[in-house]
């Protein structure tokens, strides 16, 4: 079972919030947590597995899945590295232990990136 986690909530910080008792919850804690950190070039996409335990840390360290990158070299591998980062300053995330128990072990999907603006004719 995969959970798809957005980073479109509104900044915060993810600290000052009560420990996720839900998916919505974690997908919003997550959210805020990312909300100030950078997407990255325009049209660039990176997809990121990671598996939690019982107390919202997670299993060994989290795998890139998918990438689409814009952009030269630099910033592609920019927008790799800061990803991870970014990940990794989010975590552990703070669960309630009935959340804990229900996704231990179980996979979760999270894509960062932002859309690239719609060309005109």
């Amino acid at each position: 079972m995969a959970a798809a986690l957005s980073c479109a909530v509104p900044p915060a910080l993810a600290q000052d919030t009560a420990p996720a008792n839900t998916l919505v919850d974690l997908q919003r804690q997550f959210g805020a947590c990312m909300g100030d950190k950078p997407l990255g070039p325009a049209g660039s996409r990176l997809t990121i597995r990671l598996m939690m335990k019982r107390d919202g840390s997670i299993f060994g360290k989290p795998r890139v899945t998918f990438s689409h990158l814009e952009g030269d070299a630099d910033a592609r591998h920019r927008f790799v590295d800061d990803a991870e980062h970014a990940v990794e300053a989010c975590l552990p995330f703070r669960i309630t232990p009935s959340l804990g128990d229900a996704i231990a072990g179980r996979p979760f999907v999270i894509t960062l990136g932002r859309p690239k603006p719609e060309q005109g004719i």
